[in-house]
């Protein structure tokens, strides 16, 4: 099943997929549907279908345009596309997909592969906790359960107040001062669970 579903994708866009990239594709994702009912960062299905205005649609091809359409560029796409709109919804995929002239599920399994994209809305402060080994071991765990307490939500979720949501990333090469946590763009070193609740005060008034 995996072989056949690969190669129907090399035929569709000339895409060489392997088997690593187009395992979540296929765990996740029933071809025989619209690839809009499906978007979670937790990998559950869950039905949404979001209406793209026309002025979001010619952003999105205008950021392809930016990288010539081609689909080798695919990566720089989506992280330009998720810096100007915030998430990358299925619909969104699609469009990039059409642009670049490849299939829908190649670009569904790029998004789903990496933990930096998400297909859901973002909080105005995204916080990811590093969980990468160095961080880890120091006790990011319990910095990210701190976290989760004090905003009442779990990972890949958002706040009732659309303030804060919450993330984990891999490692964002700041060992030496693990642990590490990232506020949009702003790094927080040697984080304790003590010292979540500074972190959060520091936002919760802008």
């Amino acid at each position: 099943m995996v072989n056949k579903i690969l190669s129907e994708d090399k035929k569709d866009d000339g895409i060489k997929l392997t088997k690593k990239d187009g395992a979540e594709i296929i765990k996740t994702l029933d071809k025989s549907e619209p690839l809009y009912k499906y978007a979670s960062v937790e990998k559950e299905k869950v039905k949404v279908k979001l209406k793209l205005s026309e002025e979001k649609i010619n952003k999105i091809k205008e950021i392809c345009k930016l990288f010539d359409n081609e689909a080798g560029e695919l990566i720089n796409i989506l992280h330009q596309t998720q810096h100007s709109l915030g998430y990358l919804p299925a619909e969104v995929q699609e469009v990039i997909a059409h642009a670049l002239n490849v299939s829908s599920a190649h670009v569904y399994g790029v998004v789903t592969f990496y933990s930096y994209f998400t297909m859901i809305p973002k909080g105005r402060f995204p916080i990811s906790v590093c969980t990468g080994t160095a961080c880890y071991v120091r006790g990011a765990e319990k910095v990210l359960d701190e976290f989760k307490r004090q905003l009442g939500i779990n990972m890949g979720e958002t706040s009732v107040d659309g303030k804060f949501s919450l993330s984990c990333l891999r490692c964002v090469g700041a060992c030496g001062l693990a642990p590490v946590v990232l506020v949009g763009e702003k790094v927080y070193g040697r984080v304790s669970p003590d010292g979540v609740k500074a972190i959060l005060d520091a936002y919760k008034e802008v």
